[in-house]
């Protein structure tokens, strides 16, 4: 049998979702079974194909919904978890008689798998609480401090750079299988993990002076575009230890994929942030969390990318 798992790439939250998901169901229904998995990023253009859905089971975990009907297990907590209407619609139609569960008041998908699986398969997985735990630490960024993100002394946090700002996806991938027998620690000393990095921290380290040189906060709002910079991965912390005035930020980068703008609050603001911004990114295509969201662009439309960024600015900044 082979199990398909699509998960959010690139995103802590989503390996520990796949991670804990995949040893649950192997334990619980699939024993035996070949786990495969995809790494699905936000795009402007279509998010799944048919194709995609290639195993006798299909899951997707801490990522937006599918109207396929091969998909049989989804697990999501972001408010922008719909593509359109009919998407909604057709979880509403289906989650009666499909292992469908959706709920955006978690702060991280891996919490949200890990109750459903205690509370409605009477799941435990007690040595992966420390996953669990991290992935809402991460996800909800629940730092005591910006200066506490940026520094990444936690095993958790130095795996969430690599998870983060590596090339493609084969590593994240290993991670995911190894999240389901070892501990975060453990998977940090990997030669391999290893090896990947420490160039990548070095790259943290002149990223902070890269966003330094190019950001400015106006009216409580951080601002930075670093789309014609060699930065497809950054801490998304680094501007609140830069600008702890700052309660919004909003920032244009690129990818081979896509040019993304950003957009987030400051958990340490002494300001409490009054606008929903996923609600906002969701007029433009994007989404997110109230918190926390984006918007995906085609590569080729950073202009288009650097407008929308700065109506988002203006509204902030009102």
């Amino acid at each position: 049998m082979k199990v398909r798992v699509l998960y959010h790439d690139h995103c802590f939250d989503g390996a520990a979702s796949a991670a804990f998901f995949s040893r649950f169901s192997r334990e619980r229904f699939y024993p035996g079974a070949d786990f495969a998995y995809m790494g699905m990023a936000h795009k402007a253009t279509q998010l799944f194909e048919e194709s995609d859905f290639d195993g006798d089971e299909n899951i997707i975990v801490d990522f937006k919904y599918s109207s396929s009907d091969r998909v049989t297990w989804w697990f999501d907590h972001h408010q922008s978890a719909f593509l359109s209407p009919e998407d909604q619609r057709d979880y509403e139609a289906k989650k009666s008689t499909r292992r469908f569960y959706f709920d955006p008041t978690y702060r991280s998908c891996t919490e949200w798998i890990a109750h459903v699986a205690r509370t409605v398969y009477g799941y435990e997985a007690p040595d992966l609480a420390d996953l669990v735990y991290w992935a809402g630490i991460v996800d909800g960024a629940s730092y005591a401090s910006a200066e506490e993100a940026v520094a990444m002394r936690e095993p958790a946090m130095k795996l969430t750079l690599v998870i983060e700002a590596v090339k493609g996806s084969g590593m994240v991938q290993k991670i995911i299988r190894l999240m389901q027998e070892r501990t975060l620690a453990e998977i940090l000393k990997d030669a391999e993990v290893q090896q990947v990095f420490q160039p990548l921290y070095e790259r943290h380290l002149s990223s902070i002076d890269v966003i330094r040189a190019s950001a400015n906060c106006r009216d409580k709002v951080i601002f930075f575009d670093v789309a014609d910079q060699d930065m497809e991965g950054y801490n998304k912390f680094i501007p609140y230890s830069l600008f702890p005035e700052g309660v919004y930020t909003v920032s244009v980068s690129r990818a081979s994929f896509r040019t993304k703008v950003s957009v987030g609050s400051n958990p340490w603001a002494a300001e409490e942030p009054n606008h929903n911004l996923a609600t906002i990114c969701e007029r433009y295509g994007g989404g997110g969390h109230p918190r926390v969201g984006a918007i995906s662009f085609q590569p080729n439309q950073v202009e288009e990318a650097r407008m929308a960024a700065r109506e988002i600015v203006r509204e902030l900044s009102r």
